[in-house]
């Protein structure tokens, strides 16, 4: 990128910032708003600008939003004894996008890491206490995946749950062989988690 003009340059490099972008895709990306209208790319700049101008965090369920508490948290017909949290945004927005929901949310903000130094204290889980605090929750159902830093997350959230606030039901999201995969090439956790929670048949 050395030769390329500055101002090109300044802008590929930028875009390689973003995640799965390298670098050419990035200068791929920076030569096609090059040959775009004027207005366009105004107009594609104005709305990062606008992205970060006029979205906040809910302050009930910390979700990303353009309104403050969200469209969610402010629907009084959804269940007030069922809070489902999720680990970021994103899986907020595919639970919803299945309809059969009814409860609220609450995002953590990530899961607990400690190799790469993610402690309690950075995620959302003071408001996760004083939203359990409240006692309106019945059922507190994880909704944080099946890795290693979900399951240590999911592990902290018991002990917590179970020393603070033990008239809550705490559930997950059913875990196993996903639909359409054979026993034969699941690996070995996965097979483990779906021969402990089998189903009556």
């Amino acid at each position: 990128m050395e030769n390329l003009p500055e101002p090109l340059r300044v802008v590929a490099q930028e875009l390689a910032k973003l995640p799965g972008l390298g670098p050419k895709s990035a200068l791929r990306i920076a030569l096609t708003m090059l040959k775009m209208p004027k207005e366009k790319v105004s107009g594609i700049g104005q709305s990062v600008i606008d992205l970060r101008e006029k979205l906040c965090i809910c302050e009930q369920c910390a979700s990303i939003t353009d309104t403050c508490p969200c469209k969610i948290c402010s629907d009084p017909k959804r269940e007030h004894d069922k809070l489902c949290l999720v680990s970021e945004w994103d899986s907020l927005l595919a639970i919803e996008e299945m309809g059969l929901y009814r409860g609220y949310y609450l995002v953590l903000g990530g899961l607990l890491s400690p190799l790469d130094g993610v402690t309690p204290q950075q995620l959302e889980f003071q408001k996760l206490e004083e939203r359990l605090a409240k006692g309106e929750v019945k059922e507190l159902i994880l909704a944080l995946g099946a890795t290693v830093d979900a399951e240590a997350t999911a592990s902290f959230i018991k002990n917590m749950v179970e020393n603070k606030f033990p008239e809550v039901a705490l559930s997950r999201l059913a875990q196993g062989i996903p639909i359409g995969s054979e026993v034969k090439y699941t690996d070995k956790e996965t097979l483990r988690q779906s021969l402990e929670y089998r189903q009556k048949l």
